[in-house]
């Protein structure tokens, strides 16, 4: 993490036309356009963000001064009237947010953008832009006042040729094997797009909660607590019914029992790994995770998406080894925080304090 909260900015913001919020119909036109667009990105995932009552639209639309247009998805919570404390694009564990451009991201316009945030008057803007976009968002952030960088790393895996040449070429032999196991194994994949296997998922969640709080030295409840609060089923079904067929939940059955299950967002060219879940000891036993990937990633490349994203890898080099042996490549990026004060160095300090006396640990 790095803050700077006294130097001048390395590029200078034009001016813009801001408008809000932004009109549906001209949202998703140029979210389709938008090669880079991601399926959080899309008004219908702004959607299900306000569908759960937790979250207001603020989302806005810019216009450089050579025409071009963007719009920046942004949620405010329900909780405050008049100025909002906290702006998200988008909230943690909501996936992406940052620009949405048919022409294109570049550091002028990633710059006129958070000019325009400084002079909001909330007390925190936070931001957690598309991996690809990560040059970008690092070259308009440098030397901003009161811009927090809080550095992330996640895997995005290139479709371009198609399933054969991402098979052939990008999917390392140890991949391959283990799908040819799971297919003698009799491994079965089931997908559905109308929300029938969000219970299936979510007591495979629920199992991974436990597993998680083992790995990481923290009490179950606790586990399941955080867990819940983050992800109730509520909102599982919110998204399925919001995203329709955008939304897909796949779930990997051997010896007649669920073994694992990821959820695959769709929207314009990329596909999103963005939730997974499994019983560990029944998928290890039929390589079932080799084999739900290649699934959708097979699915994904049919469909022609551009990149099919698989998430979030931390700091956990086992994660990110299994992501490469699909050929997923690494992106190091950043969230950025844009606060008058220091919020964030104060929530993690307190925040270490609490894993300190539990003795957790980040896996």
């Amino acid at each position: 993490m790095s803050q700077d909260w006294a130097s001048a900015p390395a590029i200078q913001a034009p001016a813009v036309t801001v408008r809000t919020p932004v009109p549906r119909s001209l949202w998703q036109s140029m979210h389709d356009a938008d090669v880079d667009a991601m399926p959080s990105q899309a008004p219908q995932w702004l959607e299900c963000l306000t569908a759960t009552g937790r979250y207001r639209d603020a989302s806005r639309l810019y216009e450089m001064p050579d025409g071009r247009l963007a719009i920046l998805p942004l949620v405010r919570r329900t909780l405050f009237s008049g100025p909002a404390p906290a702006l998200h694009s988008v909230p943690s564990s909501w996936g992406y947010g940052g620009l949405v451009a048919p022409e294109g991201v570049d550091e002028t316009l990633v710059a006129a953008v958070m000019e325009d945030l400084s002079k909001l008057p909330s007390l925190r803007i936070h931001i957690r832009p598309n991996p690809l976009h990560a040059p970008r968002w690092a070259a308009a952030s440098a030397g901003r006042q009161h811009v927090t960088i809080v550095p992330r790393k996640a895997h995005v895996l290139d479709l371009d040729g198609g399933f054969d040449r991402v098979w052939k070429e990008r999917f390392k032999s140890s991949v391959r094997t283990d799908v040819r196991r799971a297919e003698k194994l009799g491994v079965r994949v089931e997908t559905d797009t109308t929300g029938r296997l969000v219970p299936v998922f979510y007591d495979l969640l629920l199992r991974s909660f436990d597993r998680w709080a083992a790995q990481q030295h923290e009490p179950p409840w606790l586990a399941r607590l955080r867990g819940r609060r983050r992800d109730p089923i509520e909102k599982f079904h919110t998204i399925t019914e919001r995203m329709g067929e955008r939304c897909q939940i796949s779930v990997a059955w051997f010896e007649d029992q669920p073994a694992a299950a990821i959820i695959v967002l769709r929207g314009g060219a990329n596909a999103h790994d963005t939730r997974g879940a499994m019983n560990k000891a029944l998928a290890a036993r039929g390589k079932v995770n080799s084999f739900l990937h290649k699934t959708a990633i097979e699915a994904a490349c049919r469909d022609g998406c551009r990149h099919y994203h698989m998430g979030e890898s931390g700091a956990s080099a086992t994660l990110a080894h299994f992501k490469s042996s699909f050929g997923a490549q690494s992106h190091v990026y950043a969230e950025y925080l844009i606060e008058r004060m220091p919020l964030y160095r104060a929530d993690r300090a307190v925040r270490n304090v609490v894993k300190s006396v539990i003795g957790f640990r980040d896996v």
